[in-house]
């Protein structure tokens, strides 16, 4: 039967037919061209592999392979160029991939000059800021100085000199320094650097710190595999990370390490910092730069702690400002300026810096701080937070924090929710900073929150209590049969109140605050407190009464 372009070949049907017809077209090429692989006319029951090309340079080996048919080329004996090949598909191997066997050099990749001034090395002494972990006398630098540091893990915000303290220790140290990054490296690197390191500790009792800068993009499987590493020290892992290591590092790794927090670096520590740059002959030493008091200031206060940031702006400022007449290069405030542009906050969405802003926001306003606030407001829209989170956020809040002490809290913040949404940026700062400042100048009570949170306890660990009979519902026929009677209706009564039971149980939940209408709430409930008591001994009938 005759296979057309659109026919689909039976399940089991024989090749024969086809592979002969290629073998004849292949017999026909050779006789124009001239024999090339004698072998294989010389042998006619191989002729279903003669119309097998040459493997060509960019061919894929296992995929060929399978072209091939192993066992068939196996059985006839291939000639010495195709036995070659063979040889290699069988043990074809994947490329291993170029570990570094140095530390990265501190040149650009083409060798032209050195890096940026804030990614100098420097020595021990030379890291400004940090002296709660580097003073004289702390555990991180008599660990260091000893030449007995175990895996640590430096936390910090970008540029506080988790780089520099790593750099200072690989100054200081006697043992085999290599470094890597958790954006760059993947499984490959890591396995090949923890092998030649377990090597080098076995065969020449050379020992190896490994520094991974930025860790926390490791997942799961890379940080797995350093695991056992860290446990029997064939490698001193230091890692750097911006992110929380007890939220993005796997648990088993921060509990073999020790974690150390750098703080930002304070305006002191950043001028001094500045100054040394300006007279290290690794800095600016040579540029004869004259940087004005009021510039320098402006600049260590700008750059929020971040060393790395004030030091580019100031290689920036000097680079690319002529000298005079003299020969120096002045740096004025406005020069200062222009170099920092626009102050980069610290504000990772989805990260740290975005829970713990939102968690000082939230935090400030219930503790009636209007002040405070409106800067951590004024903080999350300059970062450019949705304002509608913020918006969503002071909803919450106006229910857990405020509740009944100023129902109306609830109303301003839902109605500031819909404005947000409504008019949008930049206008909707000034919605979002009024429902702010009206949450955060309301009386506080989270009575509310406390008891519907007592509530859930109870049914989540307790008895599930029945409806009372007079409570259920008796709006079909037969209902009253059942015993769903005896309900006494509240308007029915004077003050809209009756003394009857609601719930088959004596506890309190909502226990209202002295603060604002709660106050007030707590005072109408006391009252209906005591004629249920009087209702209950008898001394009153059902009928109801007022309240406060």
């Amino acid at each position: 039967m005759r296979v057309g372009l659109g026919a689909r070949r039976r399940p089991g049907a024989s090749q024969a037919p086809i592979l002969r017809e290629r073998s004849r077209a292949q017999r026909a090429r050779q006789q124009s061209s001239g024999p090339r692989d004698t072998h294989l006319r010389s042998r006619p029951q191989d002729a279903k592999l003669r119309h097998i090309q040459p493997l060509r340079q960019s061919e894929n080996l296992g995929q060929r392979a399978v072209a091939l048919g192993v066992d068939a080329l196996a059985q006839r004996g291939p000639g010495q160029g195709d036995r070659a090949r063979f040889e290699q598909v069988l043990h074809c191997r994947p490329r291993q991939q170029r570990c570094p066997a140095e530390p990265i050099p501190r040149v650009d990749d083409n060798g032209a000059g050195p890096q940026p001034l804030a990614a100098q090395a420097r020595g021990l002494d030379e890291v400004v800021g940090q002296d709660h972990i580097l003073g004289k006398g702390k555990l991180l630098r008599r660990a260091i100085e000893a030449d007995r540091l175990g895996s640590i893990i430096l936390y910090g915000p970008p540029g506080c000199g988790k780089t520099s303290v790593a750099e200072a220790i690989a100054a200081a140290t006697k043992r085999r320094f290599e470094r890597t990054s958790g954006v760059l490296a993947n499984v490959a690197t890591l396995r090949a650097l923890l092998t030649a390191a377990k090597q080098r500790q076995s065969s020449d009792g050379v020992e190896t710190i490994l520094f991974v800068d930025e860790i926390h993009h490791f997942n799961k499987s890379q940080q797995d595999i350093l695991l056992p590493h860290v446990e029997d020290g064939s490698v001193t892992l230091i890692g750097a990370t911006t992110h929380n290591p007890f939220f993005f590092i796997n648990s088993p790794l921060t509990s073999r390490s020790q974690v150390f927090q750098l703080n930002p670096l304070t305006e002191e520590a950043i001028v001094q910092l500045l100054r040394r740059a300006l007279t290290d002959e690794r800095g600016l030493a040579g540029r004869n730069v004259v940087l004005a008091d009021s510039a320098l200031k402006h600049l260590a206060a700008v750059c929020e702690g971040d060393a790395r940031r004030a030091l580019n702006a100031l290689e920036i400022a000097v680079l690319t400002t002529p000298a005079g007449a003299d020969g120096s290069i002045a740096i004025d405030r406005g020069v200062i300026e222009e170099s920092a542009q626009k102050k980069a906050v610290v504000y990772d969405r989805d990260e740290d810096g975005h829970h713990d802003t939102i968690s000082a926001f939230i935090k400030s306003v219930r503790g009636s701080d209007p002040h405070a606030a409106v800067y951590w407001l004024a903080k999350m829209l300059y970062a450019g937070e949705d304002p509608r989170f913020i918006a969503r956020r002071l909803v919450i809040l106006a229910s857990e924090d405020i509740g009944n002490a100023d129902p109306r809290g609830l109303s301003v913040a839902v109605a500031a929710m819909e404005a947000v949404e409504f008019v949008g940026m930049p206008e909707a700062r000034i919605v979002l900073a009024q429902a702010t400042t009206y949450l955060a100048t309301a009386p506080k009570s989270n009575a509310s929150c406390l008891a519907v949170s007592k509530a859930l306890e109870d049914v989540e660990q307790g008895r599930v209590l029945p409806v009372p009979l007079h409570l259920r519902s008796a709006s079909y026929k037969g209902a009253e049969r059942l015993g769903h009677k005896g309900y006494q209706y509240a308007h029915d009564f004077d003050g809209h109140y009756v003394p009857q039971e609601y719930v088959p149980t004596t506890a309190v939940y909502y226990e209202p605050a002295k603060e604002g209408y709660e106050d007030t709430i707590g005072k109408r409930m006391a009252h209906w407190a005591e004629l249920k008591r009087r209702a209950s001994e008898g001394r009153s009938g059902p009928e109801g009464g007022g309240g406060p």
